[in-house]
């Protein structure tokens, strides 16, 4: 007999189904799933974990705050704590009857560990275990059965990698958290996190915020040209903005007395619009976030989709097709879909399929493509815009270029120079199959250098310059990957903490008062946090581990010196650290005037610990509201239209944030209307 370990019981059960051409029987032992079967005179189980089987923490003696600890943490080694000891009670009694088992976790860093851990710990009863590994990037009956029929060994450097990431955050984590929240004295509930990877990235998010709100808007002037030639077409002044309104005015005055234009000059160009690249993690994402799906649900989606059977692998670099892969299969295997038969069709009839290709090429994992034709009443509608978004990837990685024609003209309107940008499509290649990414035309009457054109009018526009926009979850995932910030497998979980935390709320992301307190007070007394530099140190360091160059414990020394730098720099400041945080965290507990004495309504505890909303002038005052009692609590500059009370916003996870009116005997609350013509919820 054989024992197959998967990181998911979804997992176990596709890949039990394949091996056993659908014929596998399950059975419970312990409440835990095990699929049984025979193949080629060899029994197998199969058994699916929950991801990680054991946790890392401290000694019971370190899990109690303490100032006198912190230097302690750095250097504690870390214990490790079994999760799911059914499960490996199960997998005990299974290997004791056979001691041959296949590791066919998830191939990557965290998969290699998981796989690892679960050997670790069978190995403590059955210690001449004999282990192999599948390596699979799909869970489709190919990939599986070359897999299962080219078993290989554990990657002891990736799993080593992984483990180290494990522990190095759980120093940095834990040390300076707890120093945040010692010197900040937010313990319990409202203690601050703080760390190695979640610091810098809140504070790209915070210091965005803050250009946003310095920026002051200069005025700038346009001039633009409205023609007809058969069509109406503008032209826009060479200088395209005009800084001085004196030139500006000039200028205009100048143009505005002619009602001709000579066309002095025509450029045109045919070009092609190449393919985008294939799918790697953050392009997925970046594309996920643009129809509105937050990073970790985009993601959370691809994973079942994979678990499913219906794409490849989602977490990977890889931007080039290998030439194992058989592009052809895939479209042929997508024919099978009512969705895109069509358009797999006109793919499949191309004299040639180049694939586009990206800059990133591993060997790990191919880009993110559908390996099998899903139906769209199988899945739900969020599955389905996920899954119609990587076919579509796909197929527009196999299609034809744009072919496009640009026209550049040149004019002069009383001896003033004016521009006008033309783009006509003549095919539009990949475009057809990637409706996400759309290209208008501009057209243009056809024009004869010398020719003269008809001016309708010629128009002075007000402008002022914008503000930088904030970054979106794409384009701060992206804005991660350069900078050496995370992985691709935690970018997206990095981002959902800090709106758990309570640090960002809204999309695109924007930094709460919380957040602004924390990453201001450790920017002025402690930066070396805030930078990215030392955390795309140790992550490149852990790169190294996965590729043999170096050991985990040298990663582990070099960052418990780091850690052990930045805790003494902490330390020298932290009574400024502490003051500053306690007085920019005292506004956040502010939700807006008394409507009775104009005083401060502030977020209160009762002795019982029940949170509710009280005037800051009691026991002058004694108005006070009750708050729902789960979710953070966030304060917004909103009042209610019918009371004019204060709203804040409630956020619980894994729901929808709500808006709340503080008042519980606002009339139009009373009468049922009040969250519809507010957008608010009722308190709890």
């Amino acid at each position: 007999m054989t024992v197959i370990i998967c990181e998911k019981n979804s997992s176990a059960q596709r890949i039990a189904t394949i091996l056993s051409d659908g014929k596998s029987k399950i059975s419970k032992i312990n409440n835990v799933r095990v699929y049984d079967f025979e193949r080629n005179d060899t029994q197998y189980k199969i058994v699916g974990l929950r991801g990680h089987i054991v946790n890392l923490d401290y000694p019971k003696e370190y899990t109690r705050w303490k100032d006198d600890n912190l230097r302690d943490l750095i250097r504690t080694e870390p214990i490790k704590k079994i999760q799911a000891q059914n499960i490996i009670s199960v997998l005990k009694k299974l290997v004791k009857e056979n001691n041959n088992v296949i590791i066919a976790t998830d191939y990557d860093r965290e998969g290699e560990l998981i796989g690892s851990e679960s050997l670790d710990q069978l190995k403590l009863d059955v210690p001449n275990i004999q282990a192999k590994r599948a390596r699979f990037s799909a869970l489709t009956k190919p990939e599986i059965e070359n897999a299962f029929n080219n078993l290989t060994e554990l990657d002891e450097n990736l799993s080593a990698s992984a483990e180290s990431r494990q522990i190095i955050d759980l120093h940095w984590g834990a040390s300076l958290t707890r120093f945040i929240s010692l010197a900040s004295k937010q313990h319990g509930k409202d203690f601050l996190s703080v760390g190695r990877v979640q610091t810098p990235t809140l504070a790209l998010i915070v210091d965005r915020d803050n250009d946003i709100k310095k920026f002051k808007p200069e005025p700038y002037w346009e001039i633009i040209a409205t023609l007809e030639k058969q069509i109406q077409f503008t032209a826009k002044h060479t200088k395209d903005r005009f800084e001085d309104k004196t030139e500006a005015e000039s200028a205009h005055k100048k143009a505005s007395g002619s009602k001709e234009a000579i066309i002095t000059k025509i450029k045109k160009e045919d070009r092609q619009n190449w393919p985008p690249s294939p799918f790697n993690t953050t392009e997925f994402l970046r594309a996920a976030t643009a129809l509105r799906f937050s990073a970790a649900n985009a993601m959370a989606i691809a994973e079942d989709l994979y678990n499913n059977g219906w794409i490849s692998y989602p977490r990977t670099d890889n931007t080039v097709y290998p030439r194992t892969l058989s592009l052809k299969y895939i479209l042929e295997a997508l024919l099978k879909s009512d969705e895109f038969r069509k358009e797999v069709e006109e793919i499949l009839a191309q004299d040639k399929i180049i694939p586009s290709k990206g800059k990133t090429q591993t060997t790990d994992h191919p880009p993110i493509y559908p390996v099998r034709a899903a139906k769209k009443s199988k899945l739900n509608s969020q599955e389905w815009k996920i899954y119609e978004l990587i076919v579509r990837r796909f197929l527009a990685t196999l299609a034809p270029p744009a072919l496009e024609q640009t026209a550049k003209i040149e004019l002069e309107i009383n001896k003033e120079p004016f521009k006008a940008d033309g783009l006509k499509i003549f095919k539009k290649g990949w475009q057809k199959y990637y409706p996400y990414f759309k290209i208008k035309e501009k057209k243009l009457p056809e024009l004869t250098e010398g020719e003269k054109v008809p001016v309708l009018k010629v128009e002075l526009l007000d402008k002022e310059t914008k503000p930088p926009k904030r970054h979106s979850q794409g384009g701060l995932i992206q804005e991660m990957d350069k900078l050496g910030l995370g992985t691709k497998s935690t970018r997206h979980e990095i981002l959902q903490k800090l709106y758990d935390r309570g640090y960002v709320s809204e999309s695109p992301p924007t930094p709460t008062e919380t957040g602004i307190a924390l990453t201001v007070a450790l920017e002025n007394y402690a930066d070396t946090i805030t930078k990215p530099e030392m955390t795309a140190i140790l992550e490149k360091d852990m790169f190294e581990i996965a590729e043999g160059r170096k050991s985990k414990d040298d990663v582990i020394k070099e960052s418990q010196d780091m850690l052990d730098d930045v805790l003494g720099i902490l330390e020298k400041n932290k009574s400024e650290i502490g003051k500053s945080l306690q007085e920019a965290l005292a506004s956040r507990h502010s939700v807006g005037k008394c409507i009775e004495c104009g005083g401060e309504m502030v977020i209160r505890s009762s002795r019982r610990g029940k949170r509710f909303i009280g005037c800051s002038n009691y026991p002058k005052c004694n108005l006070t509201y009750p708050l729902p009692q789960q979710g953070k609590i966030l304060t917004t500059s909103s009042t209610c239209n019918t009371c004019s009370a204060p709203i804040v916003k409630v956020i619980n996870k894994n729901h929808k944030p709500w808006m709340l009116c503080i008042n519980i005997d606002c009339e139009t609350k009373k009468n049922n209307n009040f969250k519809k013509k507010n957008n608010v919820g009722k308190a709890t």
